[in-house]
């Protein structure tokens, strides 16, 4: 009889051999390409559209349909903390806020990346967002975004919940996956106490005041 591992190996597409590629990043191959990819990027304007995605299995997995009414955007975030933008680096303040240089942003870049596509393309839905590659001073992302008044993605009832108005610029307010990671909503369980609700600060804020309510 076939051994098991023969058998899982016959029932693997393209996009599973395309998934394994890319786990293994420091491969010559990948190497090779994201450092020819790298170059190109550099070159190109920070936001530019793509005719296809670059990692196809994971534009696939995050909800990406090669059809009408669906695109993709490479944008590029520079690496590293956030500064204040404080004039000569001078707070005229307390000493606790004088810090200027060692501050890092709240959010991840690739959330940061998916509100920059967000602003620029205002008449389209941000749906997902996956790394792509990155150099010492970017990393490149590619944003997959959705026209949500195209009669393609409106008929698509796996796809037309992206049309209602209460997702306008979701990546805008921490909905997408990695707006979600940023305010703790990736644990799940009792590990997740300090964030029922969907914010820690409102969870804070409410353990932490009396309030006392009367009939009135």
């Amino acid at each position: 009889g076939r051994s098991f591992g023969a058998s899982v190996e016959e029932k693997m597409g393209a996009y599973k051999y395309v998934e394994e590629l890319w786990k293994k990043k420091q491969c010559d191959v990948l190497r090779y390409l994201m450092r020819i990819r790298a170059w190109q990027y550099r070159q190109q304007t920070k936001i530019r559209r793509c005719t296809q995605p670059t990692r196809h299995d994971k534009a696939h997995k995050l909800g990406y349909k090669a059809k009408e009414g669906f695109c993709i955007f490479r944008t590029a975030v520079r690496r590293g903390g956030r500064k204040r933008p404080n004039g000569k680096g001078i707070v005229y303040g307390k000493p606790k806020h004088q810090g200027i240089n060692q501050l890092k942003f709240k959010r991840n870049l690739r959330s940061v990346a998916e509100e920059r596509v967000g602003r620029k393309c205002s008449n389209l839905r941000v749906l997902n967002s996956y790394w792509i590659n990155q150099d010492a001073t970017y990393k490149y992302y590619e944003v997959i975004c959705v026209d949500p008044t195209h009669a393609a993605v409106r008929r698509d009832p796996r796809m037309n919940w992206i049309c209602d108005p209460v997702h306008k610029h979701r990546e805008m307010r921490g909905l997408t996956s990695a707006g979600r990671k940023s305010r703790g909503l990736r644990v799940k369980g009792h590990r997740a106490n300090k964030s029922i609700g969907s914010s820690r600060t409102a969870a804070w804020k409410r353990r932490n005041n009396l309030s006392l309510r009367r009939f009135r």
